[in-house]
């Protein structure tokens, strides 16, 4: 018998949450045929979001949102994979609050590391102030305090990293 669960990777722009969560989300696609949605900034940011920017104030609004959605979804046992920087601990723990057996997943991967691998430029843009309120740059981010799972993705290869997430669930029976 398996749990329903909603799966929150956050941290900055680039240390591979979405590479992960896909490659989670086909492995687990594919091999168990569940009921599970993918829920991506850049989608909810085109389809739902339109009318908010980086603010404090509007990054707060955005989570308040899509918790919403993830409490529809996760009481109609509809797993969730969410990939956002969500860089706030309070609006973490409200997505918590409003789902069931949230799994907090801190991609923890280095800035300098997170700026290698950023092919459209947006650290370099941020520090030129050309984007403002970019995370960890003229923004703040609250890091996870006790995640259920930390990887740092600079030690990892993305097949690693998916497998710890996946052994994480078979072990504590969400599989």
């Amino acid at each position: 018998m398996s749990k329903w669960f909603v799966l929150w990777f956050t941290w900055l722009s680039w240390a591979w949450k979405t590479t992960i969560a896909n490659n989670l989300y086909n492995l687990l696609k594919n091999k168990w045929y569940l009921n599970i949605e993918y829920l991506d900034w850049d989608e909810i940011r085109n389809k739902i979001n339109k009318d908010l920017w980086y603010t404090k104030k509007d990054r707060e609004e955005n989570l308040n949102r899509l918790s919403y959605i993830i409490k529809l979804l996760s009481r109609n046992n509809i797993w969730v994979i969410a990939t956002f920087i969500s860089p706030y601990i309070i609006s973490r723990d409200n997505l918590r609050k409003n789902s069931t057996n949230f799994i907090e997943i801190y991609i923890n991967t280095p800035l300098e590391i997170c700026e290698q691998r950023d092919v459209k430029w947006l650290y370099k843009k941020a520090r030129n102030n050309e984007i403002k309120n970019f995370t960890w740059i003229s923004e703040i981010y609250e890091e996870p305090i006790n995640p259920e799972i930390e990887i740092k993705t600079q030690d990892k290869t993305i097949e690693e990293s998916t497998n710890i997430i996946y052994n994480y669930l078979k072990n504590n029976n969400y599989l």
